[in-house]
């Protein structure tokens, strides 16, 4: 059964749609492991700060249907979709990791290129995966995270607690 990293964005009411996500995927998916939640800027657009983090399950569900099953949690918490991918949120749910598959098609792109371009996405992923490689450099996470250099891109960290 595959291992699989999502990371969970949102800058539109921020902590209630991370809440929702969690639980959300954890009612479909049952135990996750969560990174810490960091804030960071808005990247590509002028906007409110954004509230991150990575999580981490087990599924056997094919990467097309985990896909469909992402994007319908973005919709149930009042996710829309305009031609332009840099806007406001409600939430922002993308797969990062599906196992050790390498797959950059019309229908998938794993890994996820943020992977490397976010510190939002690699820093809390190092954070949950931190001797983890990437399918396709074959670097740890902690690796990546260590060679990342974009001073731009702050990461701040929230006292947000999943536990009920």
């Amino acid at each position: 059964m595959p291992r699989v990293y999502v990371s969970i964005g949102s800058n539109i009411d921020r902590e209630k749609n991370l809440r929702g996500a969690v639980r959300a995927l954890a009612t479909r998916f049952g135990p996750l492991t969560l990174s810490r939640v960091y804030e960071t800027e808005a990247v590509g657009f002028a906007g409110d700060n954004f509230y991150n983090l990575v999580t981490a399950f087990d599924t056997e569900e094919p990467v097309e249907e985990l896909s469909v099953t992402l994007a319908r949690i973005e919709m149930q918490h009042g996710r829309t979709r305009g031609a332009n991918p840099f806007a406001p949120r409600t939430l922002d749910l993308d797969l990062l990791l599906y196992g050790d598959l390498v797959r950059h098609d019309g229908a998938c792109d794993i890994p996820r290129p943020d992977i490397k371009k976010y510190a939002f996405v690699l820093g809390p992923l190092a954070e949950l995966a931190p001797e983890s490689r990437h399918p396709e450099t074959g670097q740890t996470f902690t690796e990546l995270w260590r060679r990342f250099s974009d001073p731009g891109q702050k990461l701040r960290r929230v006292p947000l607690d999943f536990r009920a």
